[in-house]
């Protein structure tokens, strides 16, 4: 075993608790959209919202959700290891610095270097900014005071982030560490991308969920991490588990005598946010189901590949 799992939480567009959320990717009683504006409010007050990206809103909303699963006090100095993505600001702001960016019709450098920036909100580019994602959730309660790390994800990222919190522990840099993944990618801008540079079709999600990883005998474990692997060029087996789940661009069938649990096709892509939502659903299977062992698959949209297999704490 490399290191438990001692608390963890998601929010999707379903609502803000990991519990059910496998029963209910299965189920198919969710798809993608919006995170339900009562359940960012619960965690983020109105008026902090003009200073964060969707990203950071959902992030804070996950922190908000983990924290209630721990003791008071208990995460303040745990390390924080996020991977997330490029989740885009304000619409409305977005167009009104392209309006005052136009001369004759035409978008001009000059005019946006001057009166476009002007248009914006002063603050936006601080929402743009992929660390602040991590920052403002640890900040608003008070948590991720050791080592830290934000990378930048569609994926691959976020398995990064996992190894990073994993090797912290281990080098003893921190005793907890917060690891996860927050994006959207129902921003315009960011569809549009992924329609562009990627496979078209794709359909959007977004959410937010966070793992607190301790070493292999933390006390309290809800799962043990067997291992966490990352792969470049494709999937080099399937793991041997009794339930796969699979979180990618493109549908992947799991392997024969397997059952699979296909949570991107479920809520669409998550792009940062989808091996954290994975995480969870796995967490979930064997807490709740009491499924032994279970692997996550995730491969991203630059085809890197990760594999986290848990099993159930003794």
């Amino acid at each position: 075993m490399i290191g438990a799992i001692v608390g963890a939480a998601a929010v999707s567009g379903f609502g803000a608790s990991w519990r059910g959320l496998a029963a209910a990717v299965r189920a198919g009683g969710f798809g993608p959209g919006p995170v339900a504006d009562a359940v960012i409010d619960a965690a983020v007050p109105r008026r902090a919202h003009k200073t964060m990206s969707r990203g950071a809103l959902l992030s804070t909303a996950a922190m908000h959700a983990l924290v209630a699963e721990v003791a008071p006090g208990a995460l303040v100095d745990a390390g924080c290891f996020v991977g997330v993505g490029a989740s885009g600001g304000s619409v409305a702001e977005l167009h009104a610095m392209l309006r005052a960016s136009l001369d004759a019709g035409q978008w001009s450098l000059s005019r946006f270097g001057g009166a476009g920036l002007a248009a914006c909100n002063p603050l936006l580019a601080f929402q743009l900014m992929n660390n602040f994602t991590m920052a403002h959730a640890a900040i608003s309660h008070g948590v991720g005071g050791g080592t830290n790390s934000a990378l930048f994800s569609r994926g691959g990222g976020t398995v990064s982030a996992l190894a990073l919190g994993l090797a912290a522990i281990d080098d003893g840099d921190c005793a907890l560490a917060i690891v996860g993944g927050a994006d959207s990618a129902l921003h315009p801008v960011t569809s549009a991308e992924l329609s562009r540079c990627y496979r078209p079709g794709i359909v959007g999600g977004e959410g937010a969920g966070y793992l607190i990883v301790g070493a292999a005998d933390a006390p309290g474990a809800l799962a043990r991490i067997v291992s966490c692997t990352q792969h470049g060029g494709g999937l080099p087996g399937w793991p041997d588990a009794a339930l796969v789940i699979v979180a990618t661009a493109a549908p992947l069938a799991p392997p024969p005598g397997a059952a699979g649990l296909d949570v991107g096709a479920a809520i669409g892509e998550c792009l940062a946010a989808g091996p954290a939502l994975a995480w969870a659903c796995a967490v979930d299977a064997v807490v709740t189901e009491r499924i032994e062992r279970v692997a996550v698959v995730t491969i991203d949209l630059d085809d890197e590949v990760g594999v986290v297999v848990l099993e159930a704490a003794t």
